[in-house]
């Protein structure tokens, strides 16, 4: 039987070199379009492939890595962030969590004001709904 070539030894090599091979190739995609079009744009500097580099490994610990997640947010965000919102919003008392919820629902009214989240801009409140009141319903 054939084995895969993953499997061998040479995997210790190759998979690193690939790594490294799409990091470049990101990074370069990332530098050319920085170069080619925020500088007429926004009026900002051009950047070397390395800050490029930063700029795209930023952007994946801030925004997550793959997909997955909620549909219209991005394709799965930072979920360690969201499992610590979830986490500290049970651990609120029902007075807290009313208080909470008033808040959210006061800067999302201005950010619908604004433009902002257009269809999805009360999809939060599901989220943290509590058991109790899934059972008043």
């Amino acid at each position: 039987m054939r084995r895969i070539f993953f499997e061998r030894p040479y995997r210790f090599i190759f998979i690193p070199v690939i790594a490294v091979a799409v990091l470049s190739l990101v990074s370069f995609v990332v530098m050319q379009l920085w170069n080619n079009l925020l500088p007429d744009i926004l009026h900002v500097s051009t950047i070397t492939f390395w800050q490029a580099a930063g700029i795209f490994i930023l952007c994946k610990i801030l925004f997550g890595f793959g997909k997955g997640g909620r549909p219209g947010w991005g394709g799965g965000g930072a979920p360690w962030m969201r499992k610590r919102m979830e986490e500290r919003f049970k651990n609120l008392s029902p007075e807290e969590q009313e208080k909470f919820k008033a808040k959210m629902r006061d800067r999302m009214c201005h950010w619908e004001n604004r433009g902002g989240f257009g269809k999805f801009g009360r999809q939060w409140e599901n989220d943290f709904k509590t058991e109790q009141e899934d059972k008043d319903k």
